[in-house]
């Protein structure tokens, strides 16, 4: 029984000199909210002369925690991302960013690019009329899921199908590469 006892003792030692050193250490550490958050200089630094680009960015979004955290920088750089598509590689002009609707309410590309994702993709929303819900999704009337349809055809759909191409032709290059 003393033996336990103990041990016991040892443990509630060990558990506070534990709490107090590691409540120590982290006291002196002195951060602070002036610390610079990485990840926006991270999006703010980045820049659209490939398509390498748009997959970097493309690849940050799948991680949805990351996406709540940093909404804001990514809404702006997912703009940039699709106007550098649009207008230097496709060599568009007539679709204009930001993209607004008839009654002057902006879309969000990247809110309109999750949510579709989200709901399987522009196949499976097409497929199962799925445009209705997109739409309510992102604030807007039922009646605007045509809207939303076209707006992902407009801006999005060529976005998604360069990314899944490339990323094919990417795996495909790699997998000869290693024939070799």
């Amino acid at each position: 029984m003393k033996e336990k006892q103990s041990i016991i003792n040892k443990e509630s030692e060990h558990d506070e000199y534990e709490t107090d050193y590691l409540n120590n250490y982290f006291g002196n550490l002195n951060l602070s909210s002036d610390e610079p958050d990485w990840n926006i200089m991270i999006l703010q630094a980045m820049k659209f002369k490939e398509f390498q680009d748009c997959k970097a960015l493309l690849e940050m979004l799948e991680d949805i925690d990351y996406v709540r955290k940093y909404k804001f920088s990514l809404e702006t750089k997912f703009d940039e991302m699709v106007d550098w598509l649009l207008t230097k590689k496709l060599e568009t002009s007539t679709r204009p960013i930001p993209a607004y609707a008839s009654d002057n309410q902006k879309i969000n590309l990247l809110e309109l690019y999750l949510v579709v994702k989200r709901e399987g993709g522009h196949r499976n929303v097409t497929e199962n009329n799925l445009w209705v819900v997109v739409a309510k999704d992102m604030g807007f009337k039922y009646q605007d899921g045509e809207f939303m349809r076209l707006m992902y055809a407009m801006y999005l759909e060529v976005l998604v199908y360069y990314y899944k191409f490339k990323t094919t032709q990417q795996k495909v290059t790699t997998k000869r590469q290693r024939r070799v």
